[in-house]
């Protein structure tokens, strides 16, 4: 059976037909992009109305795992939670009958098949990446005007719903830095569309827009925020790292700097001073490093299968092959072998090295590619890489 697009390839299932290249070329934190197209069948699969609702009526949900939002008149806590912190499933199918939108934040850390999706993106874009996933019943709108602090993809799943984008008041806002209704104006839309079951926006972060159900039917949306790693955060961790080099770096501001009549001078000169030695100092590689391995270290481990698809022990000729979009990156000693992947690291003798090597660069593995084990170790090594959702037999 064909694994669906959205799987095998997230990017292009939600911008085709603009390539990736053109995409981060014109679009990333530029200009939102609006893709329609004829095919509204095109997330089939990745969620549905039937789903949500099964998962409502059949999961104890708590507070923070679902909520509910109305742009008019605002919907309370209390219409749709009970005081024990679990979600009141009648309230919430009463406050959607009343034209509430049910949002269910950070689903694919509870749903398989959202799960996949996002380690998918997260594999392309190297940044954590969420969903919210919203219901509005027809005719409704969940939110007023305001822009979010993160890019988002917007993937309609079914129904239809009317965007309004506006002006972007803030470029690129820090994460945190909230949409303000005094101080950012909407004033007239500069674009208006209907967006389509099977098609996909993205919005920057900073750009203003609403949105509301169009049509006579409901609609269901897949939110996906990016959650990035900014230039800022880099410089910062740059820093970090020299100030640990620098004992001047960690030395205290002088004493009596928040009195009206300090002279900053001597202080100026000294800040100079370590503005030259950051200068020569600061090393993209080392802040990068860092951030790489934070980044695969804090990744979702992919472990779908390795218990139904577990087979003990595996055969000497059964083959493996990397799992796709398996975020890694290898590391050894000589005496022993690691691989830093989601969730932590994964140890192997010294002996896997030259079977790994081959693993990770793309090859079907079995026990005879393991040359310097014995069959028994091999066979424990491969068993292993698949525990550990590393590898998918072939």
């Amino acid at each position: 059976m064909t694994a669906p697009l959205w799987l095998t390839d997230p990017f292009r299932a939600m911008i085709d037909p603009i390539d990736r290249d053109a995409f981060f070329r014109d679009y990333h934190e530029k200009k939102p992009l609006i893709v329609h197209r004829e095919d509204p069948g095109r997330y089939a699969g990745l969620l549905s109305i039937a789903r949500i609702d099964d998962i409502i009526s059949s999961i104890d949900l708590r507070e923070g795992s679902l909520d509910m939002a109305r742009s008019e008149p605002p919907v309370s806590r209390e219409d749709y939670m009970f005081d024990t912190g679990y979600v009141d499933r009648g309230g919430v199918a009463n406050q959607y009958r009343k034209g509430a939108t049910v949002i269910l934040p950070q689903l694919h850390m509870t749903d398989a098949v959202l799960g996949e999706f996002c380690r998918a993106v997260e594999s392309i874009l190297s940044c954590h990446v969420q969903t919210n996933i919203y219901l509005t019943p027809p005719d409704n709108q969940g939110f007023n005007t305001h822009y979010d602090d993160h890019d988002v993809f917007v993937l309609q799943i079914e129904g239809e719903k009317l965007w309004r984008f506006y002006e972007t008041p803030v470029e690129n806002p820090y994460r945190g830095e909230g949409f303000r209704p005094d101080a950012h104006q909407a004033g007239d839309p500069v674009a208006e569309f209907v967006l389509k079951a099977g098609e996909c926006i993205y919005v920057p972060r900073g750009l203003m827009h609403d949105a509301q159900t169009h049509g006579d039917t409901a609609s269901l949306h897949i939110t996906l925020g990016l959650i990035v790693k900014t230039w800022a955060d880099l410089m910062l961790e740059a820093v970090s790292e020299v100030a640990l080099r620098t004992p001047a770096m960690r030395r205290s501001l002088p004493p009596g700097f928040a009195h009206p009549e300090y002279d900053r001078g001597q202080a100026a000169e000294q800040f100079r001073a370590l503005t030259d030695t950051l200068a020569q100092e600061m090393s993209l590689d080392g802040a990068m490093d860092f951030f790489v391995d934070s980044f695969i270290r804090s990744r979702v481990p992919n472990t779908r299968g390795t218990i139904s698809g577990y087979t003990a022990p595996a055969r000497p000729g059964q083959a493996f092959r990397l799992r796709p979009f398996v975020p890694w990156r290898f590391a050894g000693d000589g005496d022993e072998n690691v691989i830093i992947t989601a969730g932590g690291e994964v140890r192997f003798p010294a002996e896997a090295e030259a079977g790994l090597h081959k693993l990770l660069d793309g090859a079907e593995v079995t026990a005879a590619s393991f040359e310097g084990q014995e069959e028994a170790a091999a066979i424990e090594t491969l068993g292993k890489l698949h525990a550990y959702g590393l590898t998918l037999p072939v």
